[in-house]
């Protein structure tokens, strides 16, 4: 995972032990103005030597340190004299390799606990005071059973006398529970107490800085080449192109490969955009016929999203060859990408790039990436879109994922199906925005069902199609919960589309939350 640190010197390091959750980590550490990056643990003293931080976060994992081979904590880090905060795991490893004990619980600690502070730190300056009691989130097995050399506990719970431990002369905290996630009240806060107050910094990184340093990062790798952008439609490809075109004007050329699965007027809005707001050279291919005749037959959605991936790398290709001379390709690769691009062993994760939007750089293009946008995640993307002045209707619309509506129709995609779900999908979200519920929803949809229903409408029966819905509310795009609307909501949308969308007698709601993990419809 090899990247350029924004602001070298001025940022946090977050060694990821493998825990489901330490991209939360890394989204607090910014929410507090201060940069940050994740490295796997068997590449963290890499990442430690270029990034230079100022503090380590050691995230949690579901491993042991009791079992053999288990990760560790590289020991350039403890070297270094910088500030080190444990979480969970993070904080077993300290203990295991800074001379205190842990032990293999016979019983664990999970779900909502109650915290007791016993006395100060660094950590809760401004922030706790001896005698409070807080709500955590706990989620571990084993625990401590003797500190380290120089650490004292600064609070505890029912079953984890160690839930805290300080030792301030050298900067060292950790904490059994998880105060990354949301289920932790006041984890943020703890989070950026660690990064502001004990590491010292700022807390002044800003779109604007960040706009300015890839400008100038851009402009220095680029040169005088040329650079060709491969357009999805959705709003990470736009923003990276309206990034690079800033940097180096007409040396990009997009190529818009309109595979006729996305939303309704998107292919419009994408060619209006880049080419009316922006004057930016693009070439709009419509392959709609090709994506379609290929997806003939296909049901299975890993099968469906690599032939898109596949077919899109493949047209992007020949209308490369037909344009010339680009030295450089582009894409809108965002951290999240990155991040489960590489497990915390530093495997490749298949399942995640089967439906990156372009899907890597095949060796034959000889081409190097230029990849802008891949230090952040997708609500920061959204407030570099706005610093850069796209407009509000396109940075801040749902996300959409690559492979589009092919896998929002479950089983075969037909012209006749997509037309279907784009018509139904388009009141949907039309509703949504007339309620004034558009901003408060992470993601909303439609989904065609491979299911079909008897029904009757006015003096004849029908059997046609089954509309899902589905709006989804989150903070990190990991997890998400079932949006609430208000009453009379639903059978409205549902009349509507029923009424004006033909083949479709009947429209349900999806009430279905997701734990983390990947928030579209599969």
């Amino acid at each position: 995972m090899t990247q350029t640190s924004t602001a070298p010197g001025d940022s946090i390091l977050i060694i990821d032990f493998g825990s489901q959750v330490t991209q939360l980590i890394a989204r607090r550490v910014r929410e507090a103005g201060v940069y940050s990056e994740i490295a796997p643990f068997n590449t963290a003293a890499e990442a430690f030597a270029r990034m230079q931080p100022k503090g380590v976060i050691l995230s949690g994992s579901p491993a042991s340190v009791l079992d053999e081979g288990s990760p560790r904590v590289p020991p350039v880090v403890f070297e270094s004299g910088v500030p080190v905060l444990g979480i969970c795991y993070g904080q077993q490893v300290m203990m295991a390799q800074l001379g205190g004990e842990v032990l293999l619980g016979d019983s664990g600690e999970f779900g909502h606990a109650f915290i007791e502070v016993t006395d100060s730190c660094g950590l809760f300056n401004g922030l706790w005071a001896e005698g409070e009691t807080h709500q955590v989130w706990m989620s571990h097995g084993d625990k401590v059973t003797q500190l380290a050399p120089g650490f004292r506990p600064v609070a505890h719970s029912s079953g984890a006398p160690f839930a805290v431990i300080a030792d301030d002369a050298r900067h060292y905290y950790a904490m059994q529970f998880h105060p990354e996630v949301v289920h932790t009240p006041d984890g943020a806060r703890l989070i950026a107490n660690f990064a502001r107050h004990v590491c010292g910094l700022t807390g002044d990184w800003t779109m604007a800085e960040f706009r300015a340093t890839k400008i100038a990062e851009i402009r220095a790798q680029v040169g005088q080449g040329r650079v060709i952008c491969g357009l999805s439609g959705g709003v990470d490809s736009a923003v990276a192109a309206v990034l690079i075109h800033e940097a180096i004007g007409d040396q990009l050329t997009c190529v818009f490969v309109d595979h006729g699965l996305m939303r309704s007027g998107e292919a419009d809005q994408v060619v209006s955009l880049f080419r009316g707001a922006y004057n930016i050279p693009l070439v709009h291919v419509n392959a709609e016929t090709l994506f379609l005749n290929g997806l003939a037959g296909l049901t299975d959605p890993e099968a469906k999203r690599k032939f898109i991936g596949k077919t899109f790398i493949e047209v992007f290709e020949d209308e490369a060859k037909k344009i010339g001379g680009a030295d450089f390709l582009a894409q809108g690769t965002l951290y999240p990408d990155v991040i489960e691009s590489v497990s915390f062993t530093g495997g490749p994760s298949v399942t995640i790039k089967s439906h990156h939007n372009v899907g890597g750089l095949p060796e034959r293009m000889n081409m190097q990436l230029v990849e802008p946008l891949r230090e952040l995640f997708k609500d920061e993307v959204r407030a570099l879109g706005r610093e850069l002045g796209l407009p509000d209707i396109f940075v801040g619309r749902h996300p959409f994922p690559g492979p589009g509506l092919a896998i929002r129709i479950p089983g075969e995609v037909t012209k006749e199906r997509c037309d279907i779900l784009r018509k139904a999908d388009a009141i949907y979200l039309e509703e949504i925005r007339n309620a004034g519920l558009y901003d408060a929803i992470w993601q909303a949809f439609a989904v065609l069902l491979p299911v079909r229903s008897v029904g009757v409408m006015g003096d004849g029966r029908t059997y046609d199609n089954v509309l899902a819905l589905r709006a989804v509310t989150s903070t990190d795009g990991m997890t998400a919960q079932a949006f609430e609307f208000p009453g009379g909501f639903l059978p409205r949308v549902a009349t509507r589309i029923v009424n004006e969308v033909k083949g479709i007698n009947r429209v349900t709601y999806d009430y279905t939350s997701k734990p983390p993990g990947t928030i579209e419809w599969e």
